[in-house]
C-alpha cells in the first residue's frame, strides 16, 4: 500500500517536538514517509479515524499538543533506572528534575503526601501495590468484574486472582448500586488484609468514606483505583478518595486526559514500600517520555478551566443518560453522577456487541460490557458503555449530547438498515467538522 492511498492533506495538523525542536507534523511525515512509508500511512490513517469519528469509549481521550510534544520529547532516550538522586545512569540531572516535577504536581493536585509516576499502566500500578502490602495467598476484597470492577480486581484469568485470594462484592439486585452492607459483612467475615474500591463500568459517585470505616472496622489496609475517576477528582467534581485510602492508584489518560500511563499516591509512611515494589519490584527503567507528559498532565488538570471541562463532562453524560431514558431504553442504576453511562440493551432485544459493531458502522466508537447479573458472556455482553470525556474535549455540549443520544437509539432499533446508517455517519461527519480534535 502506498503513503498516498492512506491520504491526509485535507486533516488538521499538529506540532510534535524533535530533537532539532519544533516542527509540524507535515515535517514528519515527510521523514517518517521517506524511512517507513508503510508506517507513515498507517498513523494518517489512524489521525483521519480519529477526527472522523466521535470517541465515546468511557477509557478514552484526546490529549493535548503539549502532552503529545513532551511524549515525543527527546526524553525517550534515556535511560533512568532507580529514583530521583539514586539512579543507576549517569547523565540524569535534568531527568531528575522531570520526575520531582512530576511528582510535585501530582501531590499538590490530589492533596497526596507521596507520589510514584513511574508504573506504564493502572494495571502495573495495582500490581506494585499489591506486591507492596500483600502476600501471595493474602485474602483481598474487591469489585466483582461483571458488577463494574477491573480485570485488576481479582478476575481469574488475571495475575490478581492468580496470586491472591479475592473475596468480591457487587452491587444491589433491585438498585444496582454499590452494595455497602454486603461488602462490610463480607469484610467481617473473611477479615481481608487489603480492600480495593473503585471501578471501570459503575456511573454512580462511590463513596470512600464508607470504605474506609469498613477497612477500619476489620484492619485492612484500603487501596482506591480512582482511573476512571482521576479527572473529576482533580476538579473536585466526584468526592476525592486520598484523604480515605492508605493508597491510591489511577492511569493518567481517561478523565484526566494525559497519556497514557499510570502513578501512585500513597501516605507517607508507605512511600518507601510503594517504591520499591514499582523499582526493582516489577519494572525497570522508567518512561521518562512519559513521565514528562504526565507532568504537563497534572499542570493542565490543575487550571480552573480543567474544572469546566470536567463539570461539562457530567452534564454531558446525564444529557445523554436523559435520551436515552426518554427513549425507553433502560440504564444501569437508572442514570449516572460520572462520565459514563452504561446502557442494558438486552431490553431492546439486542446485545452489546452488536450494538458496538452497528455503531463503529455509524461512524460512533463505544464498547460493549458486561452488566451486572449478565447472561452474556463478556465477548458478547448485555450492555453498552459510553463515556463523554473525549468529546466533551472536542467541544460538544449538552444539545449536542441530546442529538447524539436520538442517533444512537435510531441506529439501535435497527441494527441492519444500510441507508439509516449511512444517514446517522453523514450526520456524525457534520458535528466531527464542526467540533474538530483540538
Amino acid at each position: 500500500m502506498t503513503n498516498t492511498e492512506h491520504g491526509s492533506s485535507n486533516i488538521p495538523q499538529r506540532p510534535i517536538v524533535s530533537q532539532s525542536g519544533v516542527v509540524g507534523e507535515d515535517a514528519l511525515h515527510v521523514r517518517l514517509s521517506l524511512q517507513d512509508p508503510e508506517l507513515a500511512g498507517l498513523l494518517r490513517e489512524e489521525h483521519r479515524r480519529q477526527q472522523d469519528t466521535l470517541d465515546l469509549i468511557a477509557a478514552e481521550n484526546h490529549a493535548s499538543p503539549a502532552m503529545m510534544e513532551a511524549q515525543g520529547s527527546v526524553l525517550t532516550n534515556k535511560y533512568a533506572e532507580g529514583y530521583p538522586g539514586s539512579r543507576y545512569y549517569a547523565g540524569c540531572g535534568v531527568i531528575d528534575q522531570v520526575e520531582v516535577l512530576a511528582c510535585r504536581r501530582a501531590c499538590a493536585l490530589y492533596g497526596a503526601e507521596h507520589a510514584n509516576v513511574q508504573p506504564h499502566s493502572g494495571a502495573q500500578a495495582n500490581m506494585a501495590v499489591y506486591s507492596a502490602l500483600l502476600q501471595p495467598g493474602d485474602t483481598v476484597m474487591a469489585m466483582r468484574l461483571t458488577h463494574g470492577g477491573h480485570l485488576t480486581h481479582g478476575a481469574p484469568m488475571n495475575f490478581s486472582g492468580h496470586l491472591y485470594k479475592f473475596v468480591s462484592y457487587g452491587v444491589d439486585s433491585q438498585t444496582e448500586l454499590l452494595d455497602y452492607d454486603l461488602a462490610e459483612k463480607l469484610a467481617r467475615e473473611h477479615k481481608p488484609r487489603l480492600i480495593v474500591a473503585g471501578a471501570s463500568s459503575y456511573p454512580r459517585i462511590i463513596d470512600f468514606a464508607r470504605f474506609a470505616a469498613i477497612s477500619r472496622a476489620v484492619g485492612a489496609r484500603l487501596l482506591v483505583d480512582m482511573a476512571h475517576l482521576a479527572g473529576l477528582v482533580a476538579a473536585g467534581v466526584h468526592p476525592s478518595p486520598v484523604p480515605h485510602s492508605d493508597v491510591a492508584t489511577s492511569t493518567s489518560h481517561k478523565t484526566l486526559r494525559g497519556p497514557r500511563g499510570g502513578f501512585i499516591l500513597c501516605r507517607q509512611e508507605l512511600a518507601h514500600a510503594i517504591d520499591a515494589a514499582v523499582f526493582p519490584g516489577i519494572q525497570g527503567g522508567p518512561l521518562m517520555h512519559a513521565i514528562a507528559a504526565k507532568a504537563a498532565a497534572f499542570h493542565e488538570a490543575a487550571q480552573p478551566e480543567f474544572a469546566d471541562y470536567q463539570r461539562q463532562v457530567v452534564a454531558n453524560a446525564r444529557a445523554l443518560a436523559a435520551a436515552f431514558l426518554e427513549r425507553g431504553i433502560r440504564l444501569v442504576s437508572g442514570g449516572t453522577d460520572n462520565h459514563l453511562v452504561l446502557l442494558d440493551v438486552t431490553t431492546i432485544g439486542i446485545t452489546g456487541r452488536q450494538a458496538e459493531n452497528a455503531l463503529e458502522a455509524s461512524g460512533i466508537v463505544a464498547n460493549r460490557n458486561v452488566i451486572p447479573f449478565d447472561p452474556n458472556p463478556p465477548q458478547v455482553a448485555g450492555g453498552l458503555r459510553l463515556g463523554t470525556p473525549a468529546v466533551t474535549t472536542r467541544g460538544l455540549k449538552e444539545e449536542e449530547m441530546t442529538h447524539l443520544g436520538g442517533l444512537i437509539c435510531r441506529i439501535l432499533h435497527s441494527l441492519d438498515d444500510e441507508n439509516l446508517r449511512g444517514k446517522v455517519r453523514g450526520e456524525v461527519a457534520a458535528l466531527c467538522r464542526r467540533f474538530p480534535i483540538p
